[in-house]
């Protein structure tokens, strides 16, 4: 669901910017509040691994698209809205600087689209009131059909607004050759089924941390959770979790599906594979053109070590393994040194420990 820059206007990916901005503003706020130390590895890892299941295409039956993890479910159900927010700045950002994966102009509204609803929205009407009524303690197997339901009705709901988002955005900047209805009847089938695949995927990972560490998961915490027995060590965990980014990164990525995903596929279609034209754009030449744009792309040119993925003109299977390694091990330690530098999840004396969070 990266938007490229051709898709917005100036003055609709402006609006997108102060939008995420102020949802980003707000989230160091937050963070600045909590007492939660072993956040700052999890939230590394937590990073790193979406950043490589984002780069793995899975096909949609029959359509001739594919779709990939977005990740803000996954990230706000272990780290709360807040750090998962960031997380996801920092994934699409870097995905954007380094790889070109998404437009610099709009990174604005590809953060909106796809990291806040599923950080805030997701979490806030779905995962919270879902989790709240767990009792872990209790009856453990409540627990894991609510940790599915959850991941999976977030997942949905989560890609269908930010789907309805990119049509909406489209619509605002004008670019004529995307309908309103067509588009969206295009955009929000496709995206319900690449929901279900990632709910599918999240409520995998959750149910093991569940299995392995109960009170990593947000509204379980330390105090409903804390009786379980933990099969893992917080330490095993997390390793768990970085050799799986490591393996599906630099593994996993090179049989990904090469089918377009869910917004180039409403956009061009695949007729090469023998199914529809969809909206029939010209990949080379399509949407608005903008000084902004222009200006945006040069930048990205200039940042972008390894464009889509792999080494400069070249199409060796070993650059695609290089950019998911490199990569993910990016995206941890900047998610890390923000946290650092920012304060976040600091042990606090006193009084500080009333803000920790669970």
């Amino acid at each position: 669901m990266h938007m490229a820059d051709a898709l917005l206007a100036p003055a609709v990916a402006g609006t997108m910017y102060v939008l995420s901005g102020t949802a980003a503003g707000l989230s160091v706020r937050e963070l600045r509040k909590e007492n939660a130390p072993e956040k700052l590895p999890v939230m590394a890892v937590t990073s790193a691994l979406v950043f490589a299941g984002q780069m793995i295409n899975y096909t949609i039956p029959g359509t001739g698209s594919s779709g990939h993890l977005c990740g803000g479910m996954l990230l706000s159900a272990l780290l709360g809205p807040h750090a998962g927010f960031l997380s996801m700045i920092v994934i699409l950002t870097i995905q954007c600087l380094f790889f070109a994966d998404g437009g610099l102009m709009a990174l604005g509204a590809n953060v909106w689209n796809m990291a806040f609803y599923g950080c805030f929205l997701g979490y806030y009407l779905i995962w919270r009131p879902i989790m709240q009524g767990a009792s872990p303690a209790k009856d453990r197997a409540n627990t894991r059909v609510r940790i599915i339901a959850a991941s999976i009705l977030g997942c949905v709901i989560s890609l269908q607004l930010g789907a309805f988002s990119v049509v909406l955005e489209t619509s605002l900047s004008g670019i004529t050759d995307l309908p309103f209805v067509p588009f969206a009847g295009l955009m929000l089938p496709i995206h319900l089924a690449i929901g279900l695949i990632e709910g599918l995927i999240t409520s995998a990972v959750l149910v093991f941390v569940y299995e392995s560490r109960p009170e990593l998961l947000q509204e379980l915490g330390t105090e409903k959770a804390g009786s379980l027995p933990a099969k893992r060590s917080l330490r095993t965990t997390i390793i768990v979790l970085a050799v799986t980014a490591a393996f599906v990164s630099g593994g996993l990525s090179l049989f990904a599906s090469s089918n377009p995903d869910g917004l180039e596929w409403a956009l061009f279609g695949n007729e090469e594979e023998g199914y529809a034209a969809n909206m029939g754009l010209n990949e080379e030449n399509f949407g608005k053109q903008s000084a902004v744009a222009d200006t945006a792309g040069k930048i990205q040119e200039t940042t972008s070590l390894l464009p889509d993925y792999a080494f400069k003109d070249s199409d060796s299977a070993a650059g695609t393994t290089f950019s998911g390694l490199v990569g993910s091990v990016l995206v941890a330690t900047v998610a890390a040194g923000i946290c650092i530098a920012g304060g976040f999840f600091r042990k606090k004396a006193g009084k500080g420990a009333e803000h920790q969070t669970v």
